[in-house]
């Protein structure tokens, strides 16, 4: 319940106010007057104060005034006199007052008066929690993100230059190089930590209804709209906003984009007002800006608008250093403490990949993985055959001399559908380096003697 101060120049009505209030289950304390409440202010934090107007030394008035003055996180306060006027009760409700009660008034009313008071200032004190919980976690690293190599590291020395700013940021790159997290760390970093980050996907939505999930529309605007919604722009006031595929937004929404981030303002779809917002724009594409513009599908003014400043996140495949604490901050990520471990050829595995998915289809590749590991460990066996046998290729087409002219090489990049007649090669390979033992063949594959019995059913090789 709530911790009350009961302030009152009369002891009999103090008393019995703070015993009414006790045995609600409230915890309560008492000051005669306004000098000796402020002694008790300055000490202890209370939930909510029930004050008396008239009192000596210092009036309820002049308690209300300096709580609101001099406190960090002052209580409501609850004003009671015996000789209302018009003017006092204007005057303390402007400094702040939660209510106003006259003499003699019912404990019921105190009590649900008193209930109502304690409600907001918790409210208030969770609030403030949470945005202390915000500002540390906003002034943390980027436990999100894994760089070790030297591009991640000059990306995200670039977010931390760019966050304090307002300014505008589009990241480019490939699609699943991890554009979001990067969108996320800015705004992390920035001054807009504490309020919304709002996100959306400008792909996922059929252009007629990009417009309203962007600016909100007015009842009756279109059929269905029943009632009033607010857009993105408009909840993401004072935050940031995250527009993903930026490119794919249809040209005549464009034009109401730009007008919106340089004006600050946009109109609801079907509504007159103008709203006026305070957003920071972050932007991202996994297409070619010029060719963009010279095919005339995004606006040039637009892309000046939102690439103020520019990061570019390069693919996995050019920069391998990051692959295998990728791969296992992944792994714990999806797997927790009981995340299996990975084999040395597996890491190399991995390394090799070209990864044209990027973190995205590594991801894949390890939930993947985790299913299909035995004994806590991930081997190439449990990997997809076109990252497994990228790294297992060279070694058996050197060793055996299988490569044949018109033959790809697992350095050639096989499309996916030449991958089964490279394996068979493999196979074959490593079947007559061993004189067709099948034992040794799986060992030296690297997999188990059950999948190579059913691999070579699957090629028609078990007869020979």
């Amino acid at each position: 319940m709530a911790k009350l101060l009961v302030v009152d120049d009369e002891k009999n009505l103090r008393l019995v106010v703070q015993k009414e209030m006790a045995r609600q289950g409230h915890e309560v304390e008492t000051a005669d007057d306004g000098e000796s409440a402020w002694e008790l202010l300055e000490t202890t934090d209370f939930d909510v104060v029930l004050c008396d107007i008239n009192m000596p030394r210092l009036d309820g008035i002049g308690l209300l005034r300096r709580t609101r003055e001099q406190s960090q996180n002052p209580p409501e306060v609850i004003m009671l006199t015996g000789q209302a006027t018009v003017e006092s009760a204007i005057e303390a409700m402007k400094l702040g007052a939660y209510d106003y009660l006259t003499k003699p008034y019912r404990i019921g009313e105190l009590s649900a008066l008193v209930t109502a008071a304690a409600e907001k200032q918790q409210l208030k004190v969770d609030n403030q929690r949470l945005r202390a919980q915000i500002a540390r976690s906003s002034k943390q690293s980027m436990p999100e993100i894994v760089a070790e190599s030297r591009q991640m590291k000059e990306a995200l020395r670039l977010v931390q230059r760019v966050a304090p700013s307002d300014a505008s940021v589009l990241i480019t790159g490939e699609s699943g190089v991890g554009k979001e997290l990067i969108a996320q760390a800015i705004h992390r970093l920035s001054r807009r930590a504490d309020k919304p980050f709002i996100d959306l996907n400008c792909a996922a939505l059929q252009d007629t209804l990009l417009e309203s999930e962007l600016f909100g529309h007015e009842a009756g605007a279109f059929s269905g709209a029943r009632t009033r919604k607010l857009g993105l722009f408009e909840i993401a006031d004072r935050g940031t906003i995250f527009l993903d595929e930026v490119m794919e937004m249809p040209l005549p929404l464009q034009s109401k984009l730009l007008r919106a981030l340089e004006t600050r303002s946009f109109f609801r779809v079907g509504g007159v007002k103008k709203v006026e917002v305070d957003v920071r724009l972050i932007a991202a594409t996994n297409r070619n800006k010029e060719q963009s513009i010279a095919d005339g599908v995004f606006r040039a003014d637009l892309m000046y608008r939102i690439n103020s400043f520019e990061i570019a996140i390069p693919p996995l495949r050019e920069r391998r250093e990051d692959i295998e604490p990728l791969a296992r901050h992944l792994l714990h990520k999806l797997a927790g403490a009981n995340a299996p471990e990975l084999s040395l050829a597996a890491i190399e595995a991995l390394s090799s990949s070209e990864w044209s998915g990027n973190v995205r289809q590594l991801r894949n590749c390890l939930e993947r993985a985790i299913l299909l590991a035995d004994n806590e460990m991930i081997t190439p066996k449990e990997l997809p055959p076109e990252v497994a046998y990228r790294t297992e290729a060279p070694s058996v087409s050197v060793s055996y001399n299988l490569p044949q002219p018109g033959v790809p090489t697992a350095f050639q990049n096989p499309p996916t559908n030449n991958l089964r007649d490279i394996e068979r090669q493999q196979i074959i390979g490593a079947l007559e380096k061993t004189g067709w033992h099948r034992g040794k063949t799986a060992e030296l594959l690297g997999i188990s003697p059950s999948t190579l019995y059913r691999r070579l059913r699957e090629y028609d090789l078990d007869a020979r």
